[in-house]
């Protein structure tokens, strides 16, 4: 193992420090060493360079940890981040893990940023980007480029397709990043970068900053003031808009006899979840969620419900949501899976829907150039208190069971092992739920105050709870995070586990080993769905290479998960934990089985001519 350290005690550990493949430091006088030579870059000078402004740029923007896997074109960049003191860079083991990392980064912290070569970095890392969008995070996407004289001179290089044209990358990326900047001179760098950083903060999504690699360490004027980020200007909201919005939807709910609120994933662009939680204070209304938005709203509110997920829904939450005259999503978005194949029993005329720059009042007018927290703010004073809806739940609602005990020494059963989850929860805990039936089990978790939850429901990429568990435990290590993933997906990207142990987390992995895609053979089965099984634990302990940085359990039945879970919590409470669960390929929630009825039907329609 290689590592970057920068005027530090050697004895210090890892996750204080800067890691990088490939390089050994060693710190002398305040100056950084890299294989025993002086690194060019000294924090203490050329701070008028492009390579200094963007890593400042990405401090005063919130971002302390870097994702990245070194190439060629990026390496003088890498330099300047490396001397950033405020910025750890953290290499990945490949450029996807790295995106997700990213990913799971700008879950917590608000912003993530990411470091890659051209091309073949740029193009492994355009899934985990894509994703990123569908899901509105912030991320800066930087990818170090050709030498700036190669650009138009007609020459084939290495990392292209064989073509004198670079703007294939670029095209690529185009349609999963709302704004892309290829810096090919410093003139006007400093503009290029401050605009995308701005329309990242501002629009929640992703953007591309591609940077020529003999640019780095070039100074320019307009890098000596570090003039002020045009990120600072407000969003602007229309006053006479947002009037006649708030007094349309009032009048609507107020005239409803039993209206109710739910949370959608969307409440994220404008932190909004405070508001929400105050409107349902102040109006009495029975509150619940998309399952996409979990986490986002506080489970022990005495109005809260459960999560609205269709014929998947928490138990009565449905019945209550599907029989009221008048519903507000705040920050919904309705996918086939959300919407469990468009079988939603919801009305259009009776919603009002709450989206980041509009409101939509049922069949009626939409009214934009609004923003989601000051119109609910400004709708929370207008309405009347109205508590018929929690009534009604609060009638008819009884309690989910527990799951019937094993015997001794029984296989265990997934409904067993997410009770034992259950109580590992915590407002010192996160949750990282990967794509699958983990969505549906995890669900049914009760989530204590200041819990974290996360999961990709929107882009539903395999593999993406591994790179995103890495990130969102550097973004905040005073949490413990659990994440629960199958065995399929592990295969995806699970040698981002080294990454985690490079950087000393005491993450929790749960790794359902059920023997294959169960979600897909749900849908569509076939011999495709069936995968080859490995030996999940031993493999972490290969990877920990003696090192003694991680505890990993095989369990087959509930005393064996028991103990792991014990020895987890106590004497490895410091360590990576890694246990692997034994369960029957046909053990599943019976949610799956729903989606995965109803979306073999979507998926297996005939063509209209048909």
């Amino acid at each position: 193992m290689t590592t970057i350290r920068k005027n530090t005690n050697e004895h210090e550990p890892i996750t204080n420090h800067v890691s990088l493949n490939g390089f050994q430091n060693h710190a002398t006088n305040g100056s950084i060493h890299i294989n025993n030579k002086p690194l060019l870059v000294k924090n203490e000078s050329n701070n008028n360079t492009l390579g200094h402004h963007i890593a400042k740029r990405l401090v005063e923007i919130g971002i302390n940890d870097v994702f990245t896997v070194p190439g060629d074109f990026n390496l003088a960049l890498l330099d300047y981040l490396v001397a950033e003191p405020e910025i750890n860079l953290i290499g990945c083991c490949n450029e996807l893990n790295a995106g997700y990392a990213t990913d799971g980064y700008a879950r917590c912290k608000g912003v993530g940023a990411c470091v890659v070569t051209f091309n073949v970095g740029g193009l492994s890392i355009l899934n985990a980007i894509a994703g990123a969008y569908s899901e509105d995070l912030p991320i800066i996407c930087i990818v170090g480029a050709p030498n700036s004289n190669d650009f138009g001179s007609n020459k084939i290089l290495h990392h292209t397709i064989g073509l004198p044209d670079f703007t294939e990358e670029l095209r690529c990326f185009q349609p999963v990043t709302c704004h892309q900047v290829v810096i090919k001179e410093v003139e006007d760098a400093q503009e290029k970068i401050d605009t995308a950083i701005a329309i990242a903060l501002k629009e929640s999504k992703p953007v591309y900053i591609s940077v020529a690699c003999n640019l780095s360490n070039i100074p320019h004027p307009s890098f000596i003031h570090h003039s002020l980020p045009f990120y600072f200007a407000p969003k602007v909201t229309n006053q006479m808009s947002l009037e006649i919005a708030v007094e349309a939807t009032a009048k609507f709910l107020n005239q409803a006899k039993k209206p109710v609120m739910i949370g959608g994933p969307m409440m994220r662009i404008e932190k909004v979840s405070d508001s929400f939680m105050e409107m349902a204070d102040a109006s009495g209304y029975a509150i619940a969620i998309l399952p996409s938005a979990k986490g986002m709203v506080s489970e022990n509110h005495p109005h809260f419900i459960g999560t609205y997920w269709g014929v998947s829904s928490t138990s009565f939450c449905a019945e209550i949501i599907e029989s009221s005259d008048a519903y507000l999503f705040a920050g919904p978005l309705f996918n086939d899976i959300i919407s469990m194949g468009h079988s939603l029993l919801i009305k259009k005329e009776k919603s009002i829907t709450v989206l980041p720059n509009r409101v939509v009042i049922g069949n009626g007018p939409t009214f934009g150039n609004i923003s989601m927290k000051k119109f609910l703010k400004e709708l929370t004073k207008r309405l009347e208190r109205n508590t018929t809806a929690i009534e009604n739940y609060q009638r008819i609602c009884i309690p989910d069971g527990f799951p019937i005990p094993c015997n001794p020494k029984e296989a265990l059963r997934i409904n067993v092992l997410f009770k034992h989850i259950q109580n590992m929860l915590s407002c010192d805990t996160a949750m990282i739920v990967e794509c699958g039936d983990a969505w549906f089990n995890c669900q049914k978790l009760k989530l204590p105050h200041g819990c974290g939850y996360e999961c990709q429901i929107q882009y539903a990429s395999l593999g993406w709870s591994i790179g995103a568990t890495l990130g969102y435990a550097k973004a905040n290590p005073k949490k413990r995070v659990i994440a629960c993933i199958g065995d399929g997906c592990f295969q995806v990207s699970g040698q981002e586990v080294s990454t985690m142990l490079r950087c000393g987390q005491n993450v929790i992995i749960f790794l359902i080993n059920n023997g294959g895609y169960t979600t897909e053979a749900e849908i569509h089965d076939g011999p495709y769905n069936v995968i080859k099984n490995w030996n999940y634990a031993g493999l972490v302990d290969t990877i920990d290479n003696g090192e003694g940085k991680c505890f990993t359990a095989k369990v087959h039945c509930e005393e064996e998960l028991i103990e792991a879970i014990n020895t987890t919590m106590e004497s490895k409470k410091n360590s990576l934990c890694f246990i692997e669960v034994i369960v029957h390929k046909d053990d599943t929630s019976k949610e799956l089985l729903q989606l995965g009825n109803r979306l073999a039907s979507l998926n297996g329609r005939l063509p209209k001519d048909y």
